[in-house]
């Protein structure tokens, strides 16, 4: 039996910590309305004896369902702070899929904001999980979680964890068969927080951070949440992102640096078409959670005069494996290097059950070990020991790893399209569609097909007042590509079907080119 140690940590520190040394500093703004650190750790205090007195301690997990409202933060931090599991539900989940989160992950309670009950009161119910609301009128009649914590006497320190403890259970987007609740322990949250603000980013607590990134996300809690508090800087929290709303809020409000998903960076250089001024205090952007077209980038920075630093990482490695670290200049096209701690090689995709390392140069499969990775999924032992071997977390994502570290996503393994035998991946595709000035964003995927085995086929978004036809579009890509990467099939389209991260679901593209519009989409 493993002896455990002496040391113990709780991820909830980030705060307690900001909140000593930043007391009068702001914390979170929402639209007019800002708290300062003492102030956001006070709430979280009274939140956090509002839920002990409901029974939430040790070992309990509490899900959330919430936009990027300070609230959100009030009950993470003080549900960590009692050492419980805190379980983020996407804000988009319909009451089923709410559901089976909540009984998957073994949940006791569900709290959910005023907008979000129309699917979570359903989805608790479902589950047979207890119901607590922020910010629901009365006439609900719901049990207001605000009125208990204004009632309630607020915790005086901290339920320190073991390191190995888990802080969170963030679902995967389940593209294949049902989600798989990914288990991230404090020391796994904690120490990317160090690693990021002590060797990848420039972040201090004179930064203001534009919150888009749903918080509920990975992405959104370790980059803007986590990090950003712990530097004590100030979270400008939108609790739904808009291009022209967001353009405006760097113009107008000293963000200093942006977060965001590339559908992001699409519509900020969309709202920046046309408009004089560029963001004044705007000093970095960082992207991450799916691969950034270098058109998207290169537009983005002749906007606004600030630099991209990509990255990359997924729910699993909490999330963050490499990043074109600030202080260096950034290279166009790569997720930069492995950061601090964080080994991340590329291996044999044929090999399933042994790391086989490739040559730097060569495509395989992304494989990562570290500090930083995941504690497996919950219940699921044969899905943690496939995806985990010899230590090595398998991503699913085809990249390079070249001779100065940096490297290169081609795309998801399962997003590869076969036509005729010929390997095409999707990114490439997209990447020479983007150099047309008038196509705003593109995906592009394999659909069946009885003589190819897959034909490619582009979605694409234009900018507006573009009068380019499908068969420009088409012949476009045959002047660009390979005769056998050029997309056949192309669709002009006015939005994407998007996930709860700023994603688009190319599986749902899939699925209507294949099925039709009227046809019911994938379970879970």
């Amino acid at each position: 039996m493993q002896q455990q140690g002496f040391a113990r940590i709780n991820v909830a520190s980030v705060l307690a910590e900001s909140a000593k040394r930043y007391p009068e500093h702001t914390a979170v703004t929402l639209g007019p309305q800002s708290l300062n650190y003492t102030q956001l750790w006070a709430q979280t205090r009274a939140y956090a004896g509002a839920l002990s007195a409901r029974g939430v301690g040790q070992g309990t997990k509490v899900a959330l369902l919430m936009p990027n409202i300070p609230h959100f933060a009030f009950v993470y931090y003080g549900a960590l702070a009692l050492g419980a599991t805190v379980v983020p539900v996407h804000a988009l989940l319909k009451r089923h899929e709410i559901a089976y989160v909540l009984e998957d992950s073994g949940a006791s309670l569900l709290i959910a904001a005023a907008p979000l009950l129309g699917e979570g009161a359903p989805g608790a119910q479902a589950a047979g999980v207890d119901l607590l609301s922020v910010l629901a009128p009365e006439e609900l009649g719901t049990t207001r979680l605000e009125d208990l914590a204004a009632a309630a006497t607020p915790i005086d320190h901290l339920e320190l964890q073991d390191p190995g403890a888990i802080a969170a259970i963030l679902y995967t987007s389940g593209t294949t068969g049902k989600p798989k609740g990914a288990m991230l322990s404090h020391f796994a949250l904690l120490e990317q927080t160090s690693a990021l603000l002590v060797d990848t980013f420039d972040m201090t607590d004179t930064d203001k951070i534009f919150g888009a990134l749903p918080l509920f996300h990975i992405f959104g809690q370790t980059v803007v949440l986590n990090l950003g508090i712990r530097a004590g800087a100030e979270l400008v929290l939108v609790p739904k992102f808009n291009g022209p709303e967001a353009w405006d809020a760097l113009l107008d409000q000293g963000i200093t640096i942006m977060a965001g998903v590339p559908t992001m960076y699409v519509g900020l250089v969309e709202a920046a078409r046309g408009r004089e001024g560029t963001p004044p205090a705007l000093r970095y952007a960082v992207s991450g959670g799916a691969s950034l077209p270098v058109a998207v980038l290169e537009r983005f920075e002749q906007a606004t005069g600030a630099r991209i630093h990509e990255g990359y990482g997924l729910t699993e490695t909490s999330p963050v494996v490499s990043f074109n670290e600030v202080g260096t200049d950034p290279r166009p096209g790569t997720i930069g290097r492995p950061i601090w701690g964080i080994d991340a090689e590329i291996a044999d995709p044929a090999v399933p059950d042994r790391i086989v390392l490739l040559p730097r140069g060569e495509l395989g499969e992304v494989v990562v070990r570290g500090h930083n990775l995941f504690s497996g999924y919950l219940g699921r032992p044969e899905a943690t020991a496939e995806a985990v071997v010899e230590g090595w977390f398998r991503t699913g994502d085809l990249g390079t790893k070249d001779e100065e570290d940096y490297l290169r996503i081609m795309d998801r393994k399962k997003d590869m399209v076969i036509r005729n035998g010929y390997n095409v991946y999707p990114r490439e595709v997209e990447e020479a569609l983007l150099t047309h000035p008038e196509i705003a964003n593109a995906a592009v995927y394999g659909i069946s097909d009885p003589v190819h085995g897959q034909e490619i086929a582009a979605s694409v978004t234009l900018t507006p007042a573009s009068t380019l036809t499908a068969d420009a579009i088409l012949a476009y890509g045959q002047e660009r590509l390979a005769a056998y990467k050029y997309p056949r099939i192309v669709k002009i389209v006015t939005e994407f079907p998007m996930g709860p991260s700023g994603k688009i679901l190319k599986r749902e593209l899939v699925r209507v080119a294949e099925d039709g519009p009227d046809a019911a989409p994938e379970a879970g």
